[in-house]
């Protein structure tokens, strides 16, 4: 785990730098110069340090979580800048001294600014009071880029006014490139002034495509596979490795040299750095039968394979030793309850015939999945065993106790500890047992003798007790409180956790009776228990985002006009995971969640200057036309900056890039 953290954490350094130049770039290509450049740019790294003083405050480390944080927050903490520069630039332009101009302009949007970071705000609000393990997590997040945002808003009305009015000039004497943008951005103002006049009189069109995406958001929403979280590249996978019930230690070690062969010529490629190999395995409860293997990878810049590639080769080699079963698993970063394979569902019945039964059908319908491998329960009748039946009455004639009868196949037939003895302070055991060739078969019972207790003679065992064979389970197990029996398994490339789970439950739904209970584990239990957190938090955040608007603004109406935007939003990153083939998991989903703060940002700083204008005497259809037209410049400034500080996390690679991706694809 050191290792992977190590690289992970040496990657998301490399995306911190590149986020930052690749910001700064866009800023200088709508900007012009590198004055009006060097000033949004300071404030990125003093707001990175600063939020610093927010982890703590609230006793945080510098982690993946924290940092991935910091990453977000480059394209966040520039926007307040760039929208108080280029108002100030604006007005300089207009006639206006630059100290003058700083000290309008900034009044002018201060009131904006102030909105966006509340916002902001309200929307981390929900995360960080996530239930559980997602709580603890993301909580840094949430304080990181809280933080972050809270100081780029107080640099924008400080640091960044005071820079306006000492560094921005007038175009008049600029470079060609300054010529450029400004004919760029005059001709696309016209056109948008152009598109306003056709589609303001014709509501109908905007309020058709607002339903229309918003139908198409829930249809992308349903056809979305769900999984807990992507599937990292951590460098080391592990293997469940069972035998036959019963199984001698040497036939496991026989049958694990063989599965060792397998994986020695990955070794020579330099795919694997090494691995071992437990007999039994972890955990003192263990029988011989089971078996774990440790698999450590080559660092993976020093490696052509990934780990989940060496999985998908090894598992089909292992297919073909005979008399066990291998299930490799990579375990998730974020994953507490336990590990093992994705798909762990458990039921709960009343006694263990029932649940056998209930245990054949889930079996029989899941062979008929394809998009399911290596399916198990749990519960299987596979256990040989010789059951002993004594015959008391003809032990009591004979004067033999049934305590004796048992007592004599414990020491013959298995073991028994009958004193200790003391050698140069140490205690040792004495154990009683009989040779293991004459403790082999059923019928060397025959050659068993208990003495009479009346008579004093030896009578023969196998005279007084009667010898039936037969199978059970190897382990009666629980599950809150409950006899349950967990029906687990892999899954196939394209399937998701999330559509294996629904095909179980609707499995139950339609073929137990209404008492069987269901429940869930590992990864399972960590998706289904998520699910309800996010959601709830989606929902919550949209109300205080609402709240806080509807305060601000001091109407119910214009909190709804700004918020017309997110399932725009949302759509965009369903269409974004749609397209890359991700799933729905916790890192898609809390950047859906920050998607509701990034997409009212832009609705602020339209109506609010609207609302200025109107209060100037420009009537409403005038004042929204100048107002969009003249905020184009810094909506385009900021929603590329958001954009440009996703496009490194797309394009990672490495140690813990799969979450990476995810988030960048979402907020992109």
């Amino acid at each position: 785990d050191s290792v992977f953290i190590e690289n992970a954490i040496n990657s998301v350094y490399r995306t911190l730098a590149v986020t930052m130049i690749l910001v700064s770039l866009v800023i200088y290509m709508f900007l012009g110069t590198a004055r009006a450049m060097l000033i949004p740019a300071v404030t990125i790294p003093i707001c990175l340090i600063a939020s610093f003083i927010g982890l703590s405050f609230f006793g945080f480390s510098v982690n993946l979580i924290t940092l991935l944080g910091l990453v977000l927050a480059i394209g966040l903490v520039v926007d307040d800048s760039i929208v108080v520069l280029e108002n100030i630039q604006r007005r300089i332009e207009g006639g206006e001294p630059p100290l003058l101009a700083a000290f309008h302009g900034s009044r002018q949007v201060a009131f904006a600014v102030i909105a966006t970071t509340a916002v902001l705000i309200a929307v981390f609000v929900p995360i960080a009071f996530l239930d559980g393990n997602l709580g603890v997590i993301f909580a840094e997040l949430a304080v990181t880029i809280g933080t972050a945002v809270v100081f780029s808003s107080l640099l924008a009305l400080s640091l960044t006014t005071m820079m306006c009015s000492k560094l921005l000039t007038t175009h008049a004497h600029e470079s060609w490139l300054t010529n450029k943008v400004d004919m760029f951005f005059h001709w696309l103002q016209a056109s948008y002034h152009q598109a306003l006049l056709y589609t303001l009189p014709r509501p109908y069109l905007v309020v058709g495509l607002v339903i229309a995406v918003s139908a198409a958001t829930w249809g992308l929403l349903k056809i979305t596979p769900t999984a807990f979280a992507p599937q990292e590249d951590q460098g080391i996978f592990f293997t469940s490795i069972k035998g036959p019930e019963g199984a001698s230690f040497q036939f496991m070690q026989g049958q694990l040299r063989q599965l060792e062969d397998t994986i020695d010529p990955l070794v020579e490629s330099g795919d694997v750095e090494e691995y071992l190999v437990f007999l039994p395995g972890w955990g003192s409860a263990e029988a011989v039968n089971s078996a774990v293997t440790l698999v450590i990878m080559a660092p993976w810049q020093e490696r052509k394979m990934s780990t989940k590639q060496v999985m998908n080769k090894l598992s089909s080699t292992w297919q073909q030793i005979p008399g066990i079963r291998a299930f490799p698993f990579m375990r998730s970063g974020l994953q507490r309850h336990g590990g093992g394979q994705p798909v762990q569902f458990v039921l709960g019945g009343s006694t263990y015939a029932e649940l056998a039964a209930w245990r054949d059908i889930m079996l029989d319908r899941a062979a008929e999945n394809p998009s399911l491998s290596r399916v198990q329960a749990d519960y299987k009748e596979t256990k040989p065993q010789f059951l002993v039946e004594v015959d008391k009455t003809r032990a009591a004639d004979v004067g033999v106790s049934v305590l004796d009868i048992g007592r004599t196949l414990q020491t013959m037939m298995s073991e028994r500890r009958i004193t200790t003895f003391v050698d140069e302070g140490e205690e040792y055991d004495v154990i009683v047992q009989a040779k293991a060739n004459q403790r082999a078969t059923a019928s060397d019972l025959s050659n068993i003798y208990v003495r009479s207790e009346t008579t004093r003679e030896l009578i023969p065992l196998s005279g007084l007790t009667k010898i039936t064979s037969g199978a059970d389970a190897g382990r009666l197990n629980r599950y809150n409180r409950l006899r349950a029996v967990t029906i687990s398994a892999n899954l196939a490339p394209g399937y998701s956790l999330g559509d294996a789970l629904e095909f179980f439950e609707r499995i139950v739904r339609e073929e137990l009776p209404e008492n069987a209970q269901i429940d869930y584990k590992g990864e399972s239990l960590e998706l289904r228990e998520a699910e309800g957190g996010l959601l709830f938090s989606f929902l919550l955040a949209l109300l205080i985002v609402f709240l806080v608007l509807a305060a601000q603004f001091e109407s119910f109406v214009h909190p709804l006009v700004i918020m017309a935007t997110v399932p725009l939003a949302t759509f965009g990153a369903l269409l974004g995971l749609f397209l890359t083939n991700d799933t729905l998991n916790i890192y898609s989903e809390i950047g859906i969640i920050i998607l509701i703060g990034i997409s009212t940002k832009n609705g602020i700083l339209i109506v609010e200057f609207a609302n200025q204008l109107r209060d100037q005497g420009l009537d409403f259809l005038e004042a929204l036309l100048k107002a969009s037209e003249i905020r184009l410049r810094p909506v385009l400034m900021t929603a590329l900056s958001t954009i440009m500080g996703s496009i490194p996390l797309i394009l990672a690679s490495g140690a813990g890039s799969e979450s990476r991706i995810t988030l960048g694809v979402v907020i992109f």
